[in-house]
């Protein structure tokens, strides 16, 4: 095994990039031969002072680049470039935006590192109604989509509606998912330079969109209730934000549901300070729960946002936005513009599935199948430390010493588990380290595979990282 030691004085960006370019480096004069063994992922982080998350992130990288491999059980080793074909480069744009995730999840893994609504066999459903669109609109689904029939408003109406709160058809703009809506509100409301306040955890493709946008991200301290509103306070009083994104109810990745009180703090903040708010609600309509919507409170300077992809279908990418009076059509040229415009066939189709009552009752199916889901998860990781919801389709585990949390996702790699590290979750760099995992349980096709995989992930957590060397 190398003593090698990477020199991080060299370059910018994130340090699991510049750590990458100086394994390669180290690779290149010869400092690293071919057949030398990276030190353990665990050793170089507590040598660095760095988590274990950006060495793993560093080791993914050059392995990537088709400098190293891992072998199971022996480590990361160099590989002679002179036999093996040179691995594609990476693009330092697309390495600092990107996921944690792998860009081509092997088919033979379970996958807990996906939140997309079950299979209860809505496909056929779905096209059926396909079908029935095909035969009744040949000329628009062969066409652009340059007007908007009023049945996608009212869906949208419908389907965002929740706990006594129905926002306006006027206010409503049908889009491709909750995700291009987030983004569209970005662009819309903001521009190149200005701040945009995330949760220090939360969905972090928009966090990254915002930034490729060429906004600036800044993070909101949170408890076990959700964004402290001092902290926010703060934030728009020094730094002067011009929009926030939160999910208040049934957090991702904690499963947090913000109080009222909380969200009626929020409110009065934002407006005070003129922030503008994007609810993220794509939970929320599966957690049964009556707290009303920061929208209610603050309809003025709120863009609610959701969609079908959690406890419908993923696929047809369907999702709405209520915007504050006087904005839908801001936001609906800047979807247009950000996305190429909203296909027929797709909005049609959500919106046939939501006026129908066929959105609603797979919901309640999904909500059902994941309570089943919950509570065979609980069963499994009894003992352990994990936040959970009875209708949401992850949770989010503490890890037992010695486990860190971009070890022990190497490690269920190895043993044929697919899960989220908390770096996924994470909108910047920051102090805090969680020690935590997020596991997705919607995924699998059965309840076999479902505690196939989590008896997998007990028995990590039950034998510990000691023997585990940090392979790839």
């Amino acid at each position: 095994m190398t003593n090698w030691l990477p020199d991080l004085s060299r370059g910018s960006g994130p340090v699991y990039l510049r750590l990458a370019d100086s394994i390669e480096s180290a690779i290149s004069s010869g400092a690293l031969p071919a057949g030398s063994k990276l030190p353990p992922q665990r050793n170089l982080a507590y040598d660095i002072g760095v988590t274990i998350g950006t060495i793993g992130r560093a080791y993914a990288l050059v392995h990537e680049r088709g400098l190293v491999a891992g072998e199971v059980g022996r480590g990361t080793y160099v590989l002679n470039r002179s036999e093996t074909p040179p691995g594609e480069q990476a693009d330092p744009l697309t390495v600092s935006l990107g996921s944690t995730r792998l860009r081509d999840a092997p088919a033979d893994k379970i996958r807990f590192d996906t939140t997309a609504a079950p299979d209860l066999g809505q496909g056929k459903i779905i096209a059926g109604i396909l079908s029935e669109i095909g035969e009744e609109h040949l000329a628009e689904i062969s066409s652009y989509s340059r007007s908007f029939p009023g049945n996608w408003f009212e869906a949208g109406r419908r389907w965002l509606a929740r706990s006594g709160w129905m926002p306006e058809a006027e206010n409503i703009v049908p889009t491709l998912g909750a995700h291009a809506a987030a983004v569209a509100v970005i662009a819309a409301v903001s521009a190149p330079g200005d701040k945009i306040v995330f949760e220090d955890l939360t969905y972090t493709q928009v966090s990254r969109s915002a930034r490729l946008l060429g906004r600036r991200t800044l993070t909101v301290d949170s408890d076990e209730d959700g964004v402290i509103p001092e902290d926010f306070e703060r934030l728009c009083q020094q730094q002067h934000p011009k929009l926030a994104f939160l999910m208040p109810t049934i957090h991702n990745p904690t499963v947090t549901i913000m109080p009222y009180e909380r969200r009626a703090a929020i409110a009065a903040i934002a407006r005070k300070h003129g922030v503008w708010l994007i609810e993220d609600d794509l939970y929320g309509g599966m957690a049964d729960d009556d707290t009303p919507l920061i929208a209610s409170l603050a309809p003025d300077r709120t863009f609610l946002v959701s969609g079908l992809s959690k406890s419908v279908a993923a696929g047809v990418r369907g999702g709405w936005v209520a915007c504050p009076p006087h904005f839908a059509q801001r936001i609906r040229v800047t979807h247009r513009m950000i996305t190429g415009g909203l296909p027929f066939i797709l909005a049609e189709t959500c919106a046939r599935l939501v006026e129908s009552g066929t959105a609603h009752e797979i919901r309640k199916q999904s909500v059902e199948e994941l309570s089943r889901r919950v509570g065979l998860a609980r069963e499994q990781l009894q003992g352990f430390d994990f936040q959970s919801h009875p209708h949401a389709p992850f949770l989010w585990l503490k890890l037992p010493e010695p486990w860190m949390s971009g070890t022990f996702k190497n490690a269920a790699y190895r043993d044929g588990v697919l899960v989220d590290d908390e770096d996924e979750f994470k909108a910047a760099r920051g102090e805090k380290i969680y020690h935590r995992v997020r596991i997705g349980f919607s995924s699998p096709k059965s309840q076999q595979e479902l505690v196939s995989g989590l008896m997998i992930l007990r028995r990590l957590l039950e034998n510990g990282g000691s023997a585990y060397d940090g392979e790839i």
